[in-house]
């Protein structure tokens, strides 16, 4: 018989794993900076992230004065030039996230599904000294979907060597949820990140606030799975 392979935990990066709103709020003022435009705060960027840099910025151009198509094309390079050049500067690992990882990496198969650009995310994650943690990491222009489509996570899952079904995705963000209820797969909402709604209205299996909170969290999501020590079973 075919070998049964370790479970899967799959992670959405910006606003999950990392706390990216003071690097890519400064991306943002970069980008109004161009136009003339007032800087907006980072804790309104919080709100705009999840759906890529075109959406962020119209987001942000919209709450500064409003934009036009030729404003998002011409905003989008200088948004990717300035975060690529200081994409780790003031980013931080939400607390507890690196002893989480350690304690799944001899358990699961750990991936990163995201919709920022995967070249963007795997220095993020090269900066942060993390890139031996993850077995796959898939970004927006990595296929030519990106979540919510389901087949974003499937991919990302299949090409950690795991089985979507026996895998568990990690989020923040309606996008998240989305993506993971097509894709069939257990959702457990890290409430604290970029929720762009109220945590009622999303399709979870779990909720945490703090990483210390995920292997009980995976039992829960998953129990066929993963038992309730926060073994895989």
């Amino acid at each position: 018989m075919p070998e049964t392979p370790r479970p899967s935990v799959c992670f959405d990066l910006d606003g999950t794993l990392v706390d990216t709103a003071p690097d890519l709020a400064a991306a943002m003022n970069a980008v109004l900076d161009h136009f003339g435009r007032p800087h907006v705060e980072t804790d309104r960027v919080r709100d705009m992230v999840g759906h890529g840099a075109r959406r962020t910025i119209e987001k942000g151009l919209a709450l500064t004065g409003g934009g036009s198509e030729r404003m998002l094309d011409e905003g989008v390079p200088v948004f990717l030039d300035h975060y690529a050049r200081n994409i780790c500067v003031g980013s931080r690992p939400w607390p507890g996230v690196e002893a989480a990882l350690d304690a799944l990496a001899e358990d699961a198969l750990l991936s990163v599904c995201t919709n920022k650009p995967a070249a963007l995310a795997r220095d993020l994650i090269q900066a942060l000294g993390w890139a031996p943690r993850f077995a796959a990491i898939l970004g927006a222009d990595s296929l030519d979907v990106k979540k919510p489509d389901p087949r974003h996570l499937t991919e990302t899952i299949v090409g950690a060597g795991g089985d979507p079904r026996r895998a568990v995705y990690v989020g923040d963000s309606s996008v998240d949820s989305r993506a993971a209820a097509a894709a069939r797969i257990p959702f457990i909402l890290f409430r604290p990140g970029y929720l762009d709604c109220p945590a009622e209205e999303l399709e979870t299996a779990a909720v945490i606030d703090r990483f210390d909170e995920l292997r009980p969290a995976l039992h829960v999501a998953a129990p066929s799975i993963w038992s309730t020590s926060g073994a895989p079973t």
